[in-house]
């Protein structure tokens, strides 16, 4: 083992072989790539605030389905879906007001 010549670090303290040194230095956090550290830490940052932000697809998905069955509540973007639908789930009832304006 290679020895120190002083012995005496004056920010880590007295030291005996450079292993025990590096060992101190890892039990104190001190981190070898500073820049990269930093540069992880905002990286990580930024992920964390998108996901908290949530899912802006399924906001936009919901504005975009604007027609709801009145039968059975699914959720339609046109009118013309609607009519298609509703003659093929509900086609014993009588289509809603909404529908025969359309037509």
């Amino acid at each position: 083992l290679l020895y120190l010549s002083s012995g005496i670090n004056a920010e880590y303290g007295e030291f005996q072989t450079f292993q025990h040194y590096f060992k101190q230095i890892n039990l104190r956090g001190v981190m070898a790539r500073g820049h990269q550290k930093e540069l992880a830490q905002q990286k990580n940052a930024k992920k964390a605030a998108q996901a908290k932000k949530g899912s802006d697809q399924k906001k936009a998905a919901g504005a975009a389905l604007h027609f709801t069955c009145e039968v059975c509540r699914s959720q339609m973007g046109d009118p013309k879906t609607y009519k298609q639908h509703f003659e093929s789930k509900h086609s014993k009832l009588p289509l809603p007001d909404v529908l025969k304006e359309q037509a």
